[in-house]
């Protein structure tokens, strides 16, 4: 890639146009550089089953019948799943297709695909991954100016509940680390429940929650809103796990008009591994260790919001490289899902990075429920590397302080037939 065509290259030339219309600029710069028929972005939608175009330049039939793609089975889905590009000949023997992963500290934005006039060699697969991994930095900018990316992340048009719950959720749904890995997912019911999760990852901790509120609804989502606020203020004035719980509660108790909310928070040393944990009556979490998953029972505290006036317990949780760590809330649990063992779904899945892991938890209680859910279905995961894992490869995911370590993003690409 020469010198215009750099990564700053190509970050300058997204800058310089609209928010809307920077997706646009960057592909017909890819399709000019690399002489492609087509180069396309597609973004993942807020469940991680479908796909959207948005920034596309030239044109090339590739046999789909509508603008929203459903990833099951497709070679998006497996790129997406696996974090490695894929190269396929396209079958009408006048282009190579490339599909490689737009993602940012293991959030999968979307992809980037490219039909090509030949199968691309060593550079122009370099190329590509750089111009993926620069749109995942040109998403992340412009979304807080336009709404095209969020119109993009919406399989359908969302009730004023669901907008309001979706708009408490982490701007990225999953973030890697050298000492850890965490990603969650989130299927509202068919009427809107109040799960939350959250995260935030400070110089010497990583802090998550996951709540509940009860009822359904616009109720919930402000009831979610009341607690999350609460728990975010608390947080980011760098309170402890005590003092976040206690202040989520009396804001629940000054403006919740005796609505409640269960929840869970966790926080995480960077610097010794050292795991705090408050249970606010929610469902207990489950832990993946040595192959075998077994249910964590902590003391249980009352809700954020029930009388009586009551002090939160801020327990230890042990926690150990290796470990992965399932928090969730009870819709996970509901009717419809009884017929699963999550215990051994979650140990079935240990090989999958937790964003994977989250997605395929939600999609099987989808699936139980037919598609219809009683209540919303939550699940936080957690791969916990350890205190002294302090590097990781930006490009890979892989953490360089233990070679051994599997990577989180494989940078070769398959070819796909």
């Amino acid at each position: 890639m020469d010198t215009a065509l750099s990564l700053a290259g190509v970050l300058a030339a997204a800058e310089a146009a609209a928010p809307v219309e920077s997706l646009d600029v960057v592909a017909r710069i890819l399709k000019e550089h690399l002489g492609a028929a087509s180069v396309s972005f597609l973004i993942t939608d807020f469940t991680g089953s479908s796909v959207v175009r948005l920034g596309t330049a030239g044109s090339v039939d590739t046999g789909e019948p509508a603008r929203r793609i459903t990833l099951r089975g497709t070679v998006y889905d497996d790129v997406i799943r696996t974090q490695q590009p894929a190269i396929e000949d396209s079958g009408r023997g006048t282009y190579t297709r490339v599909v490689a992963p737009v993602t940012n500290r293991g959030d999968a934005i979307g992809l980037l695909e490219l039909f090509l006039p030949a199968a691309p060699d060593a550079e122009v697969m370099r190329e590509i991954g750089e111009s993926a991994h620069a749109l995942a930095y040109i998403v992340i900018t412009n979304r807080s100016f336009t709404d095209i990316y969020q119109w993009g992340r919406r399989t359908s048009p969302l009730s004023l509940a669901a907008e309001i719950q979706h708009r408490l959720l982490p701007a990225s749904l999953a973030c890697e680390a050298a000492q850890f890995a965490v990603a969650g997912a989130l299927e509202p019911a068919d009427h809107v429940g109040g799960d939350t999760f959250d995260y935030a990852i400070d110089r010497d901790a990583v802090q998550l929650s996951v709540t509940d509120a009860m009822g359904h609804d616009v109720q919930a989502a402000l009831l979610a809103t009341l607690v999350v606020g609460a728990l975010r203020r608390a947080r980011r004035a760098g309170e402890s796990l005590l003092e976040q719980a206690r202040q989520a509660d009396q804001a629940m108790r000054d403006h919740g008009r005796e609505g409640y909310v269960t929840g869970q928070l966790l926080r995480i040393s960077l610097l010794d591994g050292r795991a705090e944990f408050v249970n606010a009556g929610h469902p207990w979490p489950l832990l993946l260790r040595d192959g075998r998953v077994r249910q964590i029972a902590p003391k249980v505290d009352l809700p954020f919001g029930v009388l009586p006036l009551h002090t939160y317990r801020v327990q230890s949780l042990d926690l150990r490289p290796g470990d992965r760590l399932v928090m969730l809330t009870d819709g996970m649990l509901e009717r419809n899902a009884k017929s699963l063992d999550l215990s051994d779904l979650i140990g079935h899945t240990r090989a999958l990075h937790p964003r994977e892991a989250a997605r395929t938890l939600i999609g099987a209680i989808v699936d139980a429920g037919e598609g219809h859910l009683d209540d919303d279905a939550t699940v936080m995961c957690l791969d916990w590397h350890g205190a002294h894992h302090s590097q990781r490869d930006a490009a890979t995911g892989a953490d360089l302080s233990d070679a051994s370590q599997p990577s989180g993003r494989e940078g070769s690409p398959r070819a796909m037939t």
